[in-house]
């Protein structure tokens, strides 16, 4: 059996049976996943509102770096984020080791608990100082309007190509044994994904959040029904990404052994 076989089939086995043994444990995991990608989304935001009023230019770098780390935590603390369990899921799925129904299952449930976390983070920290401070030029305002304003083609691949970033970190995260090259693959992929602006569903979901819950009023587009749709269609992006381009494509090279 390959090394990714393995780390797969492993990962894939302990997931499902927390699923099917507890759920209320599943559902708290995947909160803290979205709690911690909203966490670092704030302080990437207020970072990119400080820094721009002396070196607009810079706002994009320091936002983007602060955010990465929140997938440090998550793989640190044993978030259950739906992005990633994308490439575990359909990879072993791919390996015959879980149905495709219960991958279904278990991703939409862990996505709408990625959701709350992001809504209760996103709602304690708009009741910050730093947040009250927020206007109609703040960076996380400008953000989320763009990416409401995109066509849902636009958001489809962007969405490919954004998991396929997030999952590129996992794997290595998964394989690299030393804690400093594990640090730099998850910073690094993280950062080129937020840098071009590329759409991943939880981070969405913190920013979308933070947004909403901030002082600010008229949002350019944020409106329930644009929002749906832009979420919906990121999901089958990441999921296309993650599950198709890395999970099943890394599982089929895996499977003749040969390296």
């Amino acid at each position: 059996m390959s090394v990714f076989k393995e780390k797969i089939t492993v990962a894939c086995a302990r997931k499902e049976a927390l699923f099917d043994r507890d759920k209320n444990r599943y559902a708290l995991y995947s909160m803290f996943a979205g709690a911690y990608l909203t966490m670092s989304t704030a302080v990437g935001i207020i970072g990119a509102d400080v820094i721009a009023s002396q070196f607009p230019a810079l706002a994009r770098f320091v936002f983007t770096f602060i955010f990465a780390i929140g997938l440090v935590f998550v793989l640190i603390f044993n978030g259950e984020l739906a992005t990633s369990n994308m490439m575990y899921l359909s990879a072993a799925a791919y390996y015959k080791r879980i149905s495709w129904k219960k991958v279904t299952a278990i991703l939409l449930y862990c996505t709408f608990f990625n959701l709350v976390g992001a809504i209760i983070l996103a709602y304690l920290l708009n009741q910050s100082f730093s947040f009250q401070q927020l206007t109609d030029k703040s960076f996380v305002i400008n953000a989320v309007q763009l990416k409401l304003a995109k066509t849902d083609w636009m958001n489809f691949i962007e969405g490919i190509t954004a998991n396929m970033f997030v999952n590129m970190a996992i794997m290595g995260y998964l394989f690299l044994k030393e804690e400093s090259a594990r640090f730099f693959i998850v910073i690094a992929a993280i950062f080129m994904f937020v840098f071009l602006i590329n759409e991943h569903l939880v981070a969405n979901f913190a920013s979308f959040m933070l947004a909403g819950f901030s002082p600010v009023e008229n949002i350019t587009g944020f409106h329930l029904i644009n929002i749906l749709r832009q979420w919906f269609v990121v999901f089958l992006g990441n999921w296309l990404g993650g599950g198709l381009f890395i999970g099943i494509a890394y599982a089929w090279l895996n499977e003749a052994n040969t390296k």
